[in-house]
């Protein structure tokens, strides 16, 4: 499994804005409150110090911190059959994830969207399972052809049977969450195995500008309750549902998943939380909140200063486009979006090969994406300098107008060199690219070859159930 480790030094606002930031949203909790829908939700956080004002909840700065102390610092999220898979700390690790279904799917082999259908589910899966640079994949529930009351559960069983690592998952209603842990207790074999060795992670959002509707606060309820860990991540549009400029639109966002923070610590102290946030821009040519904006992908990385300032996991997007299908636009959006979360804090980065701003989702762009992966990889481990690495003695060994090629030296490290498996350096370059054959060829071999473990005879006897429920 790809991992990358940081060893660079990077940083967006630094330790006095991150301060300015974490007061503006504090006063912005304690002084103009939240919009917080939810009567359990309510009296937890009452009991907890929270004062309502009807459904507008002032958040008390001591409040807020003590949540902050009580969130686990370091998470450790597990394979399907129970093995350490992610740990995130303050080391700052970088994991990457891929989705399971979309609304639409573009066809690696003419590079044309259609609709998104539940067969394709095992598509995707089998490319992530195999790929060493995806560590997780994400069941959102959104396969045209499945009845859209039960999306969510089928999307997860379609998922959980043809992923082996661990799975991000969210829900269309409330009433699906229970049900999706369920399943995931049947194949951990109970829900204390799973709590105990989490192999999922629900996502869910607020809906800023400062509300957190019902269906959010018992997202967050159901998962702290069950002590599955959960991404509580704004959405918001600069200019449109946050603040124009950068930092306004980082408080507000801040001030969010921090009351998204205090509601799972009120219902259940040391619930595992992770901090996620996207504020994009609201374009104002065509009206869409844009996936690969600069602004979008800076805000991102700064918002990751933010998690590791509260020493919380952070969960975050790249390698996705605003391009309909692959083309040059789409390849240089999705490279300075991984180029900027690989130096950012960001733990957990998700929407790797998502197109057309979050309509589709594109297994080559998977592939190459990866690629731009392990790249990063090699650059992120930043320059060793010492006596070894230095070399003076084989540099005057090799002396006036010699060369390195024989010497020993370069024999023992030159595999230390980054080389691609994608990408070409031919002495001499065809006059026509053939790196999408590639891929291709890439896309067909392993779905051909690889061979996602299997659940058990135990396993998939639990499952049954689910799938008899949810027949069409």
């Amino acid at each position: 499994m790809t991992k990358i480790n940081r060893n660079l030094q990077f940083t967006v606002l630094g330790k006095e804005k991150v301060e300015k930031i974490h007061q503006a949203s504090l006063n912005l909790l304690e002084d103009f409150g939240m919009k917080v829908i939810g009567e359990r939700t309510k009296e937890k956080l009452i009991s907890m110090g929270v004062v309502f004002e009807g459904d507008i909840a002032k958040f008390p700065r001591l409040v807020v911190e003590k949540a902050i102390e009580t969130a686990p610092k370091s998470l450790t999220l597990y394979t399907r059959d129970g093995q350490p898979h992610m740990v995130i700390d303050n080391e700052n690790p970088v994991f990457f994830g891929t989705h399971a279904d979309q609304l639409e799917y573009l066809d690696y082999k003419d590079n044309k969207a259609r609709p998104y259908l539940k067969e394709d589910i095992k598509t995707m899966c089998t490319l992530a399972d195999a790929m060493d640079s995806i560590s997780f994949i994400l069941s959102v529930g959104m396969c045209s052809d499945v009845n859209p009351e039960v999306q969510s559960q089928v999307t997860f069983l379609e998922t959980v049977k043809n992923f082996s690592k661990t799975i991000n998952f969210s829900t269309n209603d409330i009433d699906s969450l229970q049900e999706i842990i369920d399943m995931a207790a049947d194949v951990a074999g109970g829900l204390e195995n799973l709590q105990e060795k989490p192999f999922i992670f629900n996502y869910c959002e607020p809906i800023p500008p400062l509300t957190h509707p019902i269906e959010s606060t018992e997202k967050l309820y159901i998962s702290a309750i069950n002590k599955i860990p959960v991404v509580y991540m704004p959405y918001s549009m600069m200019g449109g549902t946050a603040p124009v400029t950068l930092a306004g639109a980082l408080a507000q966002n801040n001030a969010e998943i921090l009351a998204g923070l205090v509601i799972t610590q009120a219902i259940n102290p040391g619930a595992p939380f992770i901090y996620g946030s996207m504020p994009t821009v609201f374009d104002m040519q065509t009206t869409i909140g844009s996936y690969a904006a600069p602004e979008f992908h800076l805000a991102v990385a700064a918002a990751s200063e933010l998690a590791s300032y509260y020493e919380l996991p952070f969960y975050g997007t790249a390698a996705c486009s605003d391009a309909k299908t692959i083309d040059p636009q789409s390849v240089a959006e999705v490279s300075m979006e991984l180029f900027s979360t690989a130096l950012s804090k960001a733990n957990l980065v998700h929407d790797i090969g998502v197109m057309d701003h979050c309509n589709s989702v594109s297994p080559a762009m998977v592939i190459l994406a990866c690629e731009i992966i392990d790249q990063l990889k090699n650059y992120n481990k930043g320059i060793e300098v010492d006596d070894k690495t230095l070399a003076m003695d084989v540099i005057k060994e090799v002396g006036f107008g010699g060369h390195y090629l024989e010497h020993p030296h370069t024999f023992k490290n030159f595999r230390s060199i980054w080389y691609p498996k994608l990408f070409g350096r031919k002495m001499e370059n065809p006059d026509t690219s053939d790196l999408m054959d590639r891929v291709e060829n890439k896309i067909e071999q392993i779905l051909s070859s690889h061979a996602v473990a299997p659940l058990s005879e135990v396993q998939l006897e639990a499952l049954k159930k689910w799938e008899e429920k949810y027949k069409d």
